[in-house]
Protein backbone atom coordinates (compact mmCIF):
# COMPACT_ATOMS: atom_id res chain seq x y z
CA UNK A 1 0.00 0.00 0.00
CA UNK A 2 1.35 3.30 -0.71
CA UNK A 3 -0.09 5.83 1.68
CA UNK A 4 1.01 9.13 0.23
CA UNK A 5 2.66 11.12 -2.87
CA UNK A 6 5.79 11.73 0.07
CA UNK A 7 6.35 7.86 -0.04
CA UNK A 8 6.56 7.87 -4.22
CA UNK A 9 9.19 10.96 -3.65
CA UNK A 10 10.95 8.44 -0.98
CA UNK A 11 10.78 5.95 -3.18
CA UNK A 12 12.00 7.98 -6.62
CA UNK A 13 15.00 9.16 -3.99
CA UNK A 14 16.51 5.86 -3.22
CA UNK A 15 16.79 4.40 -6.59
CA UNK A 16 20.38 4.05 -7.07
CA UNK A 17 20.66 5.78 -11.11
CA UNK A 18 18.16 8.44 -12.03
CA UNK A 19 15.60 8.04 -14.54
CA UNK A 20 15.99 10.08 -17.47
CA UNK A 21 12.86 12.25 -19.16
CA UNK A 22 12.87 13.76 -22.47
CA UNK A 23 11.15 16.68 -22.64
CA UNK A 24 10.39 17.76 -25.94
CA UNK A 25 9.98 20.30 -27.72
CA UNK A 26 11.51 21.74 -24.58
CA UNK A 27 11.79 25.15 -24.81
CA UNK A 28 8.34 25.83 -22.68
CA UNK A 29 9.01 27.81 -19.41
CA UNK A 30 6.43 25.95 -17.53
CA UNK A 31 8.11 22.67 -18.49
CA UNK A 32 11.62 23.49 -17.73
CA UNK A 33 10.44 25.15 -14.12
CA UNK A 34 8.92 21.73 -13.49
CA UNK A 35 11.52 19.77 -14.58
CA UNK A 36 14.42 21.83 -13.03
CA UNK A 37 12.77 21.45 -10.00
CA UNK A 38 12.72 17.46 -9.85
CA UNK A 39 16.13 17.57 -11.38
CA UNK A 40 17.11 20.18 -8.02
CA UNK A 41 15.88 17.48 -5.93
CA UNK A 42 17.76 14.50 -6.92
CA UNK A 43 14.58 13.22 -8.92
CA UNK A 44 15.55 12.66 -12.94
CA UNK A 45 18.01 13.15 -15.28
CA UNK A 46 16.40 16.09 -17.80
CA UNK A 47 17.41 15.11 -21.54
CA UNK A 48 16.15 18.38 -22.96
CA UNK A 49 15.40 18.27 -26.91
CA UNK A 50 14.65 21.51 -28.85
CA UNK A 51 15.93 24.42 -29.68
CA UNK A 52 19.28 24.94 -27.25
CA UNK A 53 19.19 28.72 -27.16
CA UNK A 54 16.22 29.08 -26.22
CA UNK A 55 16.53 26.17 -23.92
CA UNK A 56 19.38 27.76 -22.13
CA UNK A 57 17.89 31.40 -22.26
CA UNK A 58 14.92 30.20 -20.25
CA UNK A 59 16.46 28.36 -18.03
CA UNK A 60 18.77 31.33 -16.95
CA UNK A 61 16.13 33.16 -16.92
CA UNK A 62 14.38 30.85 -14.04
CA UNK A 63 18.05 30.73 -12.57
CA UNK A 64 18.45 27.29 -13.16
CA UNK A 65 21.84 25.97 -14.24
CA UNK A 66 21.88 23.70 -17.53
CA UNK A 67 24.87 21.77 -15.42
CA UNK A 68 24.65 18.14 -15.66
CA UNK A 69 21.74 18.15 -18.06
CA UNK A 70 21.84 16.95 -21.49
CA UNK A 71 20.59 19.39 -24.45
CA UNK A 72 19.75 18.07 -27.96
CA UNK A 73 19.81 20.38 -30.33
CA UNK A 74 16.99 19.91 -33.03
CA UNK A 75 15.05 23.15 -33.66
CA UNK A 76 12.47 21.67 -35.63
CA UNK A 77 9.40 20.97 -33.31
CA UNK A 78 8.30 17.35 -34.75
CA UNK A 79 11.57 16.24 -35.42
CA UNK A 80 12.58 17.05 -31.65
CA UNK A 81 8.84 14.68 -30.51
CA UNK A 82 10.88 12.06 -33.09
CA UNK A 83 13.61 12.51 -31.69
CA UNK A 84 12.33 11.56 -28.50
CA UNK A 85 10.59 8.79 -29.98
CA UNK A 86 13.88 7.48 -31.35
CA UNK A 87 15.74 7.97 -27.73
CA UNK A 88 12.89 5.53 -26.39
CA UNK A 89 12.70 2.81 -28.82
CA UNK A 90 16.30 2.59 -28.16
CA UNK A 91 16.23 2.53 -24.65
CA UNK A 92 18.08 5.95 -24.24
CA UNK A 93 15.40 7.55 -22.36
CA UNK A 94 12.92 6.35 -19.61
CA UNK A 95 9.82 8.53 -20.54
CA UNK A 96 8.73 11.34 -22.08
CA UNK A 97 7.37 15.04 -21.51
CA UNK A 98 5.63 16.96 -23.91
CA UNK A 99 6.91 20.37 -23.98
CA UNK A 100 5.97 23.39 -26.20
CA UNK A 101 3.43 21.55 -28.67
CA UNK A 102 0.14 20.35 -28.95
CA UNK A 103 -0.90 17.55 -27.20
CA UNK A 104 -2.17 15.99 -30.64
CA UNK A 105 0.87 17.07 -32.34
CA UNK A 106 3.31 14.86 -29.76
CA UNK A 107 0.45 12.04 -30.18
CA UNK A 108 0.70 11.57 -33.81
CA UNK A 109 4.30 11.42 -33.44
CA UNK A 110 4.47 9.27 -30.78
CA UNK A 111 1.47 6.29 -31.39
CA UNK A 112 3.17 6.14 -35.74
CA UNK A 113 3.06 2.54 -36.38
CA UNK A 114 6.77 2.50 -37.96
CA UNK A 115 8.84 5.16 -35.72
CA UNK A 116 6.63 5.50 -32.94
CA UNK A 117 6.07 3.97 -29.44
CA UNK A 118 3.10 2.58 -29.01
CA UNK A 119 3.43 -0.92 -27.48
CA UNK A 120 -0.37 -1.59 -26.98
CA UNK A 121 -3.32 -1.25 -29.07
CA UNK A 122 -4.80 1.24 -26.83
CA UNK A 123 -3.01 3.79 -24.67
CA UNK A 124 -4.78 5.33 -21.71
CA UNK A 125 -4.20 8.07 -19.14
CA UNK A 126 -3.75 6.98 -15.45
CA UNK A 127 -4.67 9.69 -12.61
CA UNK A 128 -3.17 9.19 -9.47
CA UNK A 129 -4.36 10.84 -6.86
CA UNK A 130 -3.89 11.78 -3.22
CA UNK A 131 -6.84 12.39 -0.99
CA UNK A 132 -6.80 13.41 2.96
CA UNK A 133 -10.00 11.31 3.04
CA UNK A 134 -9.05 8.36 1.65
CA UNK A 135 -6.03 6.14 3.70
CA UNK A 136 -3.85 5.36 0.58
CA UNK A 137 -2.92 6.12 -3.03
CA UNK A 138 -5.58 5.87 -5.52
CA UNK A 139 -5.82 5.74 -9.48
CA UNK A 140 -8.88 7.06 -11.79
CA UNK A 141 -8.73 5.55 -15.59
CA UNK A 142 -9.40 7.17 -18.28
CA UNK A 143 -9.53 10.94 -17.28
CA UNK A 144 -8.40 12.23 -20.62
CA UNK A 145 -7.20 10.17 -23.23
CA UNK A 146 -10.06 7.82 -24.09
CA UNK A 147 -13.55 9.35 -24.81
CA UNK A 148 -15.94 6.86 -24.94
CA UNK A 149 -14.33 3.49 -24.23
CA UNK A 150 -15.34 -0.04 -25.24
CA UNK A 151 -15.23 -2.94 -23.05
CA UNK A 152 -11.94 -3.87 -24.39
CA UNK A 153 -10.62 -0.40 -24.06
CA UNK A 154 -11.59 -0.57 -20.56
CA UNK A 155 -9.82 -3.83 -20.07
CA UNK A 156 -6.46 -2.50 -21.76
CA UNK A 157 -6.54 0.41 -19.74
CA UNK A 158 -7.23 -1.88 -16.35
CA UNK A 159 -4.00 -3.71 -18.15
CA UNK A 160 -1.88 -0.78 -18.28
CA UNK A 161 -2.54 0.45 -14.99
CA UNK A 162 -1.99 -3.16 -13.26
CA UNK A 163 1.44 -2.74 -15.22
CA UNK A 164 2.10 0.70 -13.43
CA UNK A 165 1.08 -0.40 -9.79
CA UNK A 166 2.96 -3.68 -9.91
CA UNK A 167 5.87 -1.22 -10.95
CA UNK A 168 4.87 0.98 -7.99
CA UNK A 169 5.41 -2.35 -5.70
CA UNK A 170 1.09 -2.91 -5.51
CA UNK A 171 1.21 -6.88 -6.34
CA UNK A 172 -2.15 -7.29 -6.90
CA UNK A 173 -4.57 -3.58 -6.96
CA UNK A 174 -8.45 -3.91 -6.01
CA UNK A 175 -10.08 -2.70 -9.41
CA UNK A 176 -13.35 -0.81 -9.08
CA UNK A 177 -15.24 -0.60 -11.77
CA UNK A 178 -18.15 2.14 -11.41
CA UNK A 179 -21.34 2.68 -11.87
CA UNK A 180 -24.19 4.36 -10.86
CA UNK A 181 -26.03 1.24 -9.53
CA UNK A 182 -24.44 -2.82 -8.35
CA UNK A 183 -26.62 -4.24 -9.92
CA UNK A 184 -26.34 -5.66 -14.13
CA UNK A 185 -29.22 -3.05 -15.37
CA UNK A 186 -29.62 -4.15 -19.22
CA UNK A 187 -30.61 -0.49 -20.03
CA UNK A 188 -26.84 0.76 -18.10
CA UNK A 189 -24.50 -0.63 -20.85
CA UNK A 190 -21.50 0.73 -17.66
CA UNK A 191 -23.08 -2.52 -15.27
CA UNK A 192 -23.16 -4.61 -18.32
CA UNK A 193 -19.46 -4.00 -19.26
CA UNK A 194 -18.62 -3.99 -15.56
CA UNK A 195 -20.07 -7.36 -14.91
CA UNK A 196 -18.83 -9.29 -18.53
CA UNK A 197 -15.41 -7.40 -17.45
CA UNK A 198 -15.07 -8.50 -13.71
CA UNK A 199 -16.33 -12.09 -15.19
CA UNK A 200 -13.37 -12.55 -17.78
CA UNK A 201 -10.65 -10.74 -15.16
CA UNK A 202 -7.82 -9.16 -16.28
CA UNK A 203 -4.36 -10.97 -14.94
CA UNK A 204 -2.54 -8.87 -11.88
CA UNK A 205 -5.60 -7.87 -9.92
CA UNK A 206 -8.82 -8.43 -8.56
CA UNK A 207 -11.70 -6.84 -9.62
CA UNK A 208 -15.03 -6.04 -8.74
CA UNK A 209 -18.39 -4.67 -10.75
CA UNK A 210 -20.56 -2.86 -11.36
CA UNK A 211 -20.33 -1.14 -8.17
CA UNK A 212 -20.77 2.54 -7.13
CA UNK A 213 -18.39 5.37 -5.91
CA UNK A 214 -19.39 4.93 -2.16
CA UNK A 215 -19.07 1.52 -2.00
CA UNK A 216 -15.63 1.08 -3.99
CA UNK A 217 -14.32 4.51 -1.70
CA UNK A 218 -16.18 4.84 1.89
CA UNK A 219 -15.23 1.12 4.02
CA UNK A 220 -18.44 2.42 5.79
CA UNK A 221 -20.70 1.84 3.06
CA UNK A 222 -20.01 -1.74 2.64
CA UNK A 223 -21.50 -2.81 6.35
CA UNK A 224 -24.50 -0.84 5.80
CA UNK A 225 -25.64 -2.10 2.16
CA UNK A 226 -24.93 -5.42 3.19
CA UNK A 227 -22.41 -5.54 0.42
CA UNK A 228 -19.47 -8.06 0.55
CA UNK A 229 -16.50 -7.91 -1.46
CA UNK A 230 -12.00 -7.11 -1.12
CA UNK A 231 -12.33 -3.83 -3.16
CA UNK A 232 -15.29 -2.23 -0.98
CA UNK A 233 -13.50 0.47 0.86
CA UNK A 234 -10.15 -0.09 -0.48
CA UNK A 235 -10.26 0.06 -3.83
CA UNK A 236 -6.93 1.06 -5.60
CA UNK A 237 -8.09 1.56 -9.13
CA UNK A 238 -11.30 3.09 -10.15
CA UNK A 239 -12.31 2.45 -13.62
CA UNK A 240 -15.13 5.33 -14.93
CA UNK A 241 -17.84 4.88 -17.68
CA UNK A 242 -16.12 7.90 -19.92
CA UNK A 243 -14.22 10.53 -20.21
CA UNK A 244 -16.45 12.87 -18.68
CA UNK A 245 -17.19 11.44 -15.45
CA UNK A 246 -13.57 10.65 -14.99
CA UNK A 247 -12.24 14.07 -15.80
CA UNK A 248 -15.24 15.01 -13.42
CA UNK A 249 -14.64 12.87 -10.90
CA UNK A 250 -10.06 13.92 -10.78
CA UNK A 251 -11.01 17.67 -10.55
CA UNK A 252 -13.63 17.09 -8.30
CA UNK A 253 -11.21 15.34 -5.61
CA UNK A 254 -8.45 18.39 -6.44
CA UNK A 255 -10.44 21.75 -6.51
CA UNK A 256 -12.55 20.69 -3.55
CA UNK A 257 -12.00 18.09 -2.26
CA UNK A 258 -8.12 18.54 -0.81
CA UNK A 259 -6.52 16.27 -3.36
CA UNK A 260 -3.48 15.88 -5.04
CA UNK A 261 -2.90 14.53 -8.27
CA UNK A 262 0.14 13.02 -10.70
CA UNK A 263 -1.20 11.75 -14.29
CA UNK A 264 0.93 9.81 -16.81
CA UNK A 265 0.00 8.08 -20.27
CA UNK A 266 0.20 4.56 -20.42
CA UNK A 267 0.57 1.45 -23.07
CA UNK A 268 3.52 2.94 -24.92
CA UNK A 269 7.32 1.47 -24.75
CA UNK A 270 7.86 4.46 -21.97
CA UNK A 271 5.32 6.41 -20.05
CA UNK A 272 4.49 9.75 -21.83
CA UNK A 273 3.42 13.18 -19.51
CA UNK A 274 1.12 15.71 -21.46
CA UNK A 275 1.33 17.96 -18.36
CA UNK A 276 -1.07 20.99 -18.62
CA UNK A 277 0.03 24.34 -18.48
CA UNK A 278 -2.98 25.21 -16.42
CA UNK A 279 -2.08 21.80 -13.76
CA UNK A 280 -0.60 23.53 -10.86
CA UNK A 281 3.47 23.20 -10.06
CA UNK A 282 2.63 19.88 -7.49
CA UNK A 283 0.52 18.27 -10.52
CA UNK A 284 3.25 18.72 -12.73
CA UNK A 285 5.91 17.80 -10.16
CA UNK A 286 3.96 14.65 -9.34
CA UNK A 287 3.81 13.68 -12.68
CA UNK A 288 7.45 13.72 -13.20
CA UNK A 289 7.79 11.33 -10.24
CA UNK A 290 5.69 8.73 -10.91
CA UNK A 291 6.01 8.35 -14.40
CA UNK A 292 9.45 8.23 -13.10
CA UNK A 293 8.76 5.28 -11.15
CA UNK A 294 6.83 3.82 -13.70
CA UNK A 295 9.23 3.65 -16.47
CA UNK A 296 11.58 1.41 -14.19
CA UNK A 297 10.01 -1.33 -15.60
Amino acid sequence: MIKNFEQLKEMLCSMPVKRRVAVTPAQDEHTLEAISHAYKDGMVEPVLIGDEAAIREILNKLGVSAEGMTIIHVPDPTEAIQKAADMARDGEVDCIMKGKTETGALMKVLVNRERGIRKNDTMSLLAFMESPNYHKVFAITDVGLLTYPTKEQKKAAIANAVEAFHALGVEEPKVAILAAVEKVNPKMKETVEAAEIKEEGVPGCIIEGPISYDLAMDPQSAPIKGYVSPVAGDADLLVVPDIVSGNIAAKTITVIGGGRTGGVVLGAKVPVLLVSRAASADDKYMSIVIAALVGTK
